[in-house]
């Protein structure tokens, strides 16, 4: 499977407990499109919040955000790792 980071933008002000509560929200559904989110990371300040995630495409992931309530603005593959 592949990798893919995800951005959202528009999160100002974003606290700790609501970026684990929006990670929560994806891990309850997303064995339903066989992707895992690993990660996720958020800037308060710009409002941007990144998450990190191996799934089978690119939709599967975007599949998720819109399931926990979260429509990612951006997704990209990953394809190099080290």
């Amino acid at each position: 499977m592949a990798h893919f980071m995800d951005v959202h933008h528009g999160m100002h002000g974003i606290t700790s407990d609501q970026l684990q509560q929006a990670h929560q929200a994806d891990l309850a559904v997303e064995k339903d499109e066989d992707v895992h989110f690993e990660h996720a990371w958020a800037d308060p300040a710009s409002g941007t919040v990144y998450c990190l995630s191996e799934a089978p495409s690119a939709d599967a992931v975007q599949r998720v955000h819109e399931r926990a309530g979260h429509k990612a603005d951006e997704i990209h593959e990953v394809p190099l790792t080290v």
